[in-house]
């Protein structure tokens, strides 16, 4: 879309209403965008299009439009992040991510769907409501970047921004059969977003783009990442240097240790190593040693903010929807100080000792999680006979939140049951580009990916 605008090929105008269009005709059931701004987009469309006309120079997502997931501030507008706590609230400035993409000239098209204060698996709020998946409307799309990625794979929004925090930009894009990013802390600002993630939410939690492609994904990287000197985990940290078609070495972690995975699954992580050994890539076994804890930390870690938010809801229960309510009875109590210490000393000692095992792989290929989409308020899967809850089905997905290391997911099959199948790449910390580029070159040799276009039963 950049290239066809830019070349003059295809108007910005012409681009903003197709996707309004299209927007019209699958939100309705997909109900994946809180706003829309439909005036405000075309009225910035024609204005890109008049700076064209004039030879003007154009950012890197010029005239191209873009959705936010309904957790960052656009000015102006309530930042909802799925909450009744939330009305009436507005803002007077955009997030520095969303004033990133701006700056690059893109043009917003609507802030989209998130659970009640994004505590969920599951896009379901008592504000704007449910989303579904557009591969099967029974199902979620994931969650906390649900609406995220239904609108993307809908062909309602080309990509965006979202955020993750224990799998909630991979779990969706893997759901939904599209691409996302997980970087490295501090790669991208979360100046503008609700709840705060800075400390201690930022130890697990980031900003990240979704997209339909990981050439996609590497093209709004490129917007979003950069230093910012209000942002507490923000590091000024140079691109890492890419492979250069150089042969990989790629690292294949079935499972997370005795926790099953669903048949189809499996086979999609299987397929994606035959792949790669075609490529000429080396490909080895892998299981690290000293990690069966990691989704202990992260649950203790992530969950520990959410103890504030007993005290601001205290009384006000009857606005919170049921997967938030769900989410602060995991929490249980607050941990003690010492537990508290105990844990982030634990967790820096299984880092450096997962890093130390990655020595020698360009990345991990793993699932993202053990299953596809679930029904909606599903909560307990049978995975090769044995029954998993959702927190096992997700572990998978925790181990680069836990540790602070940057994964992405991209879509690789479909099922027999017409569901799609994604995959995660894990890499080291600060090489997200090494990682994107990776990702590109699965997916060139995979071919290309229609997404919905491709599902059985689709025109």
């Amino acid at each position: 879309m950049v290239k066809l605008v830019r070349d003059g090929e295809l108007s910005p105008v012409e681009l903003v209403d197709s996707h309004l269009a299209e927007i019209a005709a699958r939100n309705p059931s997909l109900n994946a965008f809180t706003m829309i701004f439909a005036e405000e987009a075309r009225r910035e469309a024609r204005a890109a299009e008049a700076a064209i006309v004039r030879g003007e120079p154009m950012g890197l997502l010029g005239g191209v439009p873009v959705t936010v997931k309904d957790s960052f501030d656009v000015q102006g507008c309530p930042t909802q992040s799925g909450s009744r706590l939330r009305i009436g609230h507005r803002t007077s400035e955009d997030a520095a991510a969303v004033a990133r993409l701006r700056g690059a000239g893109a043009i917003l098209l609507g802030k989209t769907n998130t659970p009640d204060l994004l505590l969920s698996y599951e896009t379901d709020n008592l504000v704007t409501g449910r989303t579904n998946n557009p591969w099967d409307l029974e199902r979620t799309p994931g969650g906390s970047s649900g609406g995220e990625a239904a609108a993307i794979a809908s062909f309602c929004s080309p990509g965006g921004l979202a955020t993750d925090g224990g799998g909630s930009i991979r779990v969706p894009a893997h759901f939904c059969g599209i691409a996302g990013l997980k970087p490295t802390p501090g790669r991208i600002s979360t100046r503008g977003h609700y709840p705060s993630l800075g400390y201690p939410s930022g130890l697990t939690s980031v900003a990240g783009p979704m997209a339909r492609t990981a050439e996609d994904l590497r093209l709004l990287f490129s917007v979003l990442a950069g230093f910012d000197p209000e942002d507490p985990f923000s590091v000024p940290a140079p691109p890492a240097e890419q492979s250069n078609g150089r042969r990989l070495r790629l690292g294949v972690w079935r499972q997370f240790y005795d926790v099953p995975v669903e048949e189809e699954v499996g086979r999609t992580v299987e397929r994606t190593a035959s792949l790669a050994r075609l490529m000429g890539w080396e490909v080895e076994e892998f299981e690290p040693r000293g990690l069966e804890r990691a989704p202990n930390l992260w649950a203790t870690l992530f969950l520990w903010p959410a103890m504030a938010l007993k005290k601001l809801i205290e009384g006000r229960e009857q606005d919170c929807h049921w997967t938030l309510l769900e989410s602060l009875a995991a929490a249980q109590t607050p941990p003690t100080a010492d537990q508290l210490l105990t844990t982030l000393a634990a967790r820096d000692r299984m880092r450096a000792s997962l890093i130390r095992q990655m020595a020698g792989f360009d990345a991990i290929l793993m699932p993202v999680a053990c299953i596809p989409a679930f029904r909606h308020r599903e909560r307990e899967y049978v995975v090769g006979g044995t029954e998993i809850g959702q927190f096992q089905a997700m572990m998978p997905a925790v181990v680069a939140n836990v540790l602070g290391l940057p994964a992405v997911a991209i879509p690789m099959a479909i099922a027999g049951t017409g569901l799609p199948m994604g995959v995660q790449l894990l890499g080291r910390p600060f090489e997200d580009e090494r990682l994107l580029d990776a990702a590109v070159r699965l997916e060139e040799a995979r071919g290309p990916w229609r997404g919905l276009l491709d599902s059985p039963g689709s025109n």
